[in-house]
């Protein structure tokens, strides 16, 4: 469902959702429009609707005539008015089929919905009719959101034009079939309604947190990672490459002074000379993704392995900003996709989709199959984040021996992830007997993580103990501390 955006929704919606960051990101996603609310055809029994205005004077009607029994005065005045109620219901139906008016209108959805954020979706409605128009719009939206809604009204001015923005958050990935776009219209009247519908809505498919990959993009164009957690590291040593050779300016490294470039230059150009220099580039980093039954576990709506991939997606993202090679692991009972680190054009939309793919399974994951591909495929040293979950010391030592091999060819970083659940019972108040019970065990379990991580550290892995909420922001500093380091 590729194809150009549809036309613009007033500014009032537009501004009332949207941050600047978030407009930032939208700009740079495409949209496709899905279709035009077309001219009803005249079927009196699916085209006419009567609003709820007929039905209460219908009421009221019913009961003037039961008052006019007893009270026949009245009974004329009734009769006109019934008179006119049905005069204004001709009048309404011939405003609505008779003046050749119709609406047009339109649905505009991203081509891919990120996963686990609030993605705009845009509708618009136009009115080619010479009166003030009332539109009630409703828009089929996937039936995986369980979205229940009586649409939205849009006073629609003569010939004008108004729209507005939802959100949508998904929160499984995969093709979401849209519905149809209805658009009820009724005059000042608003006796009548006339339905416009198009037929067919299309499909969105929901990728990995594109919106989140993009906001920490723009974040660090404009210098303001800080805000989401990523820290800045301070340089250790002098483990980069060799960049150029400039003046001198104050507040330079007198250290990298270039003597032998000072002393080439003529007698009258006595400024000093340094070497510059810039990160190592062209390092492999690589993901490993645990995809075992684990890694099902949910939290706020989403389970470990679709955060994990979110994260995923950030953090191959900014390893090729900084000119790295970025590639991606996948395995569960067997390793399911390998994408040795590459920074060729295209390498960011191949590690998408094959995010996309990924469906964790209901099996223990086999990191034997995984040591197995790393040393065939993946030869070259270089830095691997597995994000993967042990719960038990003992789960951890029988597939110890593989990590040890695995961090002997490659600088390996194992991230796990922290009970939350745990960690608010341990802050809980214990008023009951039950109570101590409870947090005894939670602490048990939580001293059992810390000794998780300790053992990995024992053998020279290194380890990112973080929660899900915390998951992006930790993974990159980690990455970017390493790459500061230059400990690949």
């Amino acid at each position: 469902m590729s194809g150009a955006r549809g036309g613009p929704v007033s500014a009032s919606s537009r501004s009332a959702t949207a941050t600047n960051e978030a407009a930032s990101s939208r700009s740079d996603a495409s949209s496709s429009r899905t279709g035009q609310v077309g001219v009803a055809l005249w079927n009196p029994f699916r085209d006419v609707f009567l609003t709820a205005r007929p039905f209460w004077i219908l009421l009221g009607l019913a009961v003037g005539f039961v008052v006019a029994f007893f009270w026949p005065p009245l009974l004329p005045v009734l009769q006109v008015a019934a008179l006119a109620f049905a005069v204004s219901v001709v009048a309404d139906v011939v405003l609505l089929w008779g003046s050749g008016g119709v609406l047009e209108g339109e649905r505009v959805v991203p081509d891919k919905l990120s996963l686990g954020d609030d993605n705009p979706v845009e509708v618009e409605v136009a009115s080619t009719y010479g009166v003030r128009i009332r539109a009630r719009v409703i828009d089929e939206v996937p039936v995986q959101f369980q979205h229940r809604s009586d649409g939205r009204v849009l006073p629609l001015p003569p010939r004008g034009r108004d729209g507005f923005v939802y959100t949508l958050r998904p929160t499984l990935r995969g093709a979401y079939a849209f519905g149809r776009l209805l658009a009820y219209a009724s005059t000042p009247l608003g006796l009548v309604a006339r339905r416009f519908e198009v037929e067919g809505g299309g499909e969105a498919a929901v990728y990995p947190s594109i919106i989140q990959m993009r906001r920490f993009a723009f974040l660090a164009e404009q210098n303001r990672l800080r805000e989401v957690g990523i820290k800045k590291v301070r340089r250790r040593g002098r483990t980069m490459e060799f960049d150029q050779i400039r003046d001198y300016v104050p507040g330079d490294d007198r250290r990298a002074v270039n003597w032998k470039a000072t002393a080439r230059r003529s007698v009258h150009q006595t400024r000093l000379m340094v070497n510059t220099y810039q990160d190592e580039r062209e390092q492999p980093v690589v993901v490993a993704l645990d995809m075992g039954r684990a890694m099902r576990s949910p939290f706020e709506s989403l389970t470990l392995l679709d955060h994990a991939i979110n994260a995923s997606l950030v953090v191959l993202n900014t390893a090729l900003q900084t000119q790295d090679r970025a590639g991606l692991v996948a395995f569960d009972r067997e390793v399911q996709t390998v994408i040795r680190p590459d920074r060729k054009r295209g390498q960011l939309g191949t590690l998408l989709d094959a995010l996309y793919r990924l469906d964790p399974g209901y099996q223990d994951p086999s990191f034997e199959d995984l040591y197995a591909a790393v040393r065939s495929r993946l030869r070259q040293r270089g830095l691997m984040l597995l994000m993967t979950n042990f719960d038990t010391v003992a789960g951890l030592e029988r597939q110890l021996p593989y990590l040890r091999q695995i961090a002997r060819a490659h600088r390996l970083v194992v991230v796990l992830f922290e009970n939350t659940g745990i960690r608010d019972l341990l802050t809980s108040r214990s008023d009951r007997l039950e109570d101590v019970y409870v947090r005894s065990t939670a602490r048990a379990l939580a001293q059992e993580k810390r000794e998780i991580a300790r053992t990995l550290e024992r053998h020279g892995i290194g380890v990112v103990l973080t929660t899900p909420e915390h998951l992006t922001p930790d993974a990159v500093n980690r990455y970017l501390e390493l790459k500061s380091q230059g400990t690949f």
